[in-house]
């Protein structure tokens, strides 16, 4: 199976994208052009990440062109915009295209498993949002696309 690899990144020179082309066919095993949710957790590092599942539900099924596209965000080139959207991706567990404090509460949980309670989760997110990051909520106390992105640039950008 051929794939594009002309296919021009800003992010990823074309010897990265060479390099990610021959990692791209070893995941591919089936040759059919994508790399499944299989093929992904063949993959020790992507295997033992704490966010594994809700990673799975981004990468399943991506071909070459997204595949570069989504390890592009991880790229200390990167600008803040795509790592805040990913980061963002990760939060919304639901895909509703909102981050809700279950939302938040759910990735601090998969971050320290059993290493702490609900409870010290929860004094965890108030005492830490308290003091750094503004996490904005709407009404509906939850926070858009738009808004997460934009709050994460003011406070990391």
């Amino acid at each position: 199976m051929k794939y594009d690899i002309c296919y021009c990144f800003n992010i990823v020179n074309k010897q990265e994208r060479v390099s990610l082309y021959q990692r791209f066919c070893q995941l591919d095993r089936t040759a059919k052009g994508f790399i499944s949710s299989d093929e992904f957790m063949s993959v020790p590092e992507f295997a033992m990440n704490p966010f594994a599942e809700k990673l799975l539900k981004m990468v399943d099924g991506l071909n070459f062109k997204d595949f570069v596209a989504f390890l592009s965000a991880f790229s200390a080139k990167a600008s803040i915009e795509p790592k805040a959207s990913l980061i963002f991706r990760v939060y919304d567990s639901n895909g509703n295209g909102k981050v809700t404090f279950n939302d938040v509460i759910e990735v601090l949980s998969d971050m320290t498993g059993s290493f702490m309670t609900a409870e010290q989760r929860e004094f965890m997110w108030f005492d830490t949002n308290d003091m750094t990051f503004t996490f904005p909520l709407h009404d509906d106390h939850s926070s858009s696309t738009e808004t997460f992105k934009k709050q994460m640039m003011n406070d990391i950008g």
